[in-house]
């Protein structure tokens, strides 16, 4: 058992993140039995889920003349435009069916604001807007977090370095984790995260 100040956080092992979802991640549902061999080792365990309003402005459909996986200007940076993926209440948005989502002790939902996506547990992509996700982990008395699930490249590695800004010491563990690799976002992710402090496990 670790100890009591350790977290693990498990990011967006959803149905449209793994094989046959609208934004499948290659390999997404391989992490889902080393994650469950996990959990009863940790004492905290929080799990993220993307959990989008239909519309979302995150979203190609959402934007003439715009295909999944273009950019957009958004007031808070460049947006990367997803298929319509995770919708509020659908079963894309579902838990993966074999994840043990019952030991988690909180679940935080993100993306839920039409206007903003979120990539990180802890802030919206304007990087101020939190999510509540700090101040459990902290009246928790955490101060370890092991990051595991999808994808390495973008939410798992933004929540590993917005973990790693606020202060805790941050562990990814990348045979738990798969990646979409977009135009080289995978190496530049692992960059990013090692220059935050985020120590990468394989």
């Amino acid at each position: 058992m670790r100890d009591a100040n350790e977290a693990l956080i498990v990011i967006d092992v959803q149905n449209d993140f793994c094989p046959g979802g609208a934004l499948a991640v290659a390999g997404g549902d391989e992490v889902v039995p080393l994650i469950n061999e996990m959990l009863p080792d940790f004492q905290v365990k929080v799990f993220t889920q993307d959990w989008h309003p239909a519309g979302h402005s995150s979203f190609a459909s959402s934007h003439d003349g715009k295909d999944p996986y273009q950019t957009t200007e958004m007031p808070y940076g460049t947006q990367v435009l997803w298929p319509d993926h995770c919708i509020q209440g659908s079963i894309g948005a579902n838990f993966h069916d074999h994840l043990h989502r019952d030991r988690a002790d909180m679940v935080i939902r993100k993306g839920f604001r039409t206007e903003i996506d979120s990539y990180s547990a802890f802030f919206e992509n304007d990087r101020t807007t939190p999510t509540g996700l700090e101040g459990y982990l902290r009246t928790r008395g955490v101060q370890k977090l092991t990051l595991v699930g999808l994808a390495t490249d973008f939410c798992v590695a933004y929540s590993a370095i917005d973990g790693a800004r606020l202060g805790f010491e941050v562990t990814v563990l990348e045979p738990a984790c798969r990646a979409i690799d977009l135009n080289g976002s995978l190496d530049a992710a692992r960059a990013d995260m090692r220059a935050a402090g985020v120590k990468l496990e394989a």
